[in-house]
């Protein structure tokens, strides 16, 4: 068998239901190409090896997991690149969908390696900590609004499908889990320059509480500052109104 590590955050599914709605949840579109992150124990590895007609691999950083996916699942045998998702290159050439029960302590920077793989993520559907998905997922006015939904939101359909109780993993984790999906849609908003677009909407929500003239003072001439928007908070500002912002800067 195998241990299970605090260390690296791994709570791994055990309910069978959980893993078949996840599953179901991935085939929501056609695709070719899969990569599962963190497979662990291979609940979901189990139900995703069925799946006809799909280049599959993995990532796992854990090497114990490596060897007992390898000795369990030998087809895996050269599709498990032992590293964290964080460090690896793009898995495949074109497209492809991305799938996991994701570490909660990276859960934020794998969001991160969506957006900045958008171009090739068909398709991500993923476990995460309750509170995060709901923040991913979230509209503008929500407590929950903040800088994961507008950068997410900003390319992707985000829809959060279901909660997963902390009964359903081996150890139960002390938090709620719920599972959502990505969706590409482009860049219907028309962002040229990603980076400033980060910037812009770290430095909005850095100071969420206080209307936006004050935290994007540095960004921003006097009289441009004075535009009504600059009133508002960072949480009542929709993605386009973001991109507004981005293109008077």
């Amino acid at each position: 068998m195998y241990t299970l590590k605090k260390s690296l955050g791994q709570h791994f599914l055990k309910d069978e239901t959980v893993c078949l709605r996840i599953v179901d949840a991935l085939q929501n579109h056609t695709f070719s190409q899969l990569i599962e992150v963190g497979p662990g124990g291979g609940a979901l590895t189990a139900h995703l090896l069925k799946l006809e007609g799909i280049d599959f691999k993995a990532v796992e950083l854990d090497h114990e997991k490596v060897e007992f996916l390898e000795k369990n699942y030998p087809v895996l045998i050269g599709k498990i690149t032992e590293a964290s998702i964080l460090d690896i290159p793009v898995p495949f050439d074109g497209k492809f969908t991305l799938i996991g029960n994701f570490p909660y302590n990276i859960s934020t920077q794998i969001v991160f390696r969506v957006i900045e793989w958008r171009e090739q993520i068909e398709s991500m559907v993923g476990m995460f900590q309750k509170e995060v998905a709901l923040r991913i997922c979230s509209g503008p006015g929500s407590k929950e609004y903040g800088i994961l939904s507008v950068l997410t939101q900003a390319y992707f359909k985000t829809e959060y499908l279901f909660d997963v109780d902390e009964d359903c993993f081996n150890p139960p984790p002390k938090v709620k889990s719920g599972v959502i999906r990505f969706s590409f849609i482009g860049n219907p908003y028309g962002i040229e320059n990603h980076k400033r677009f980060l910037m812009l909407v770290k430095a909005a929500f850095g100071q969420r509480r206080k209307q936006l003239r004050n935290p994007l003072k540095p960004y921003f001439k006097k009289e441009v500052l004075q535009n009504d928007i600059f009133s508002k908070r960072a949480e009542q500002l929709s993605v386009q109104d973001f991109v507004d912002l981005l293109n008077m800067m």
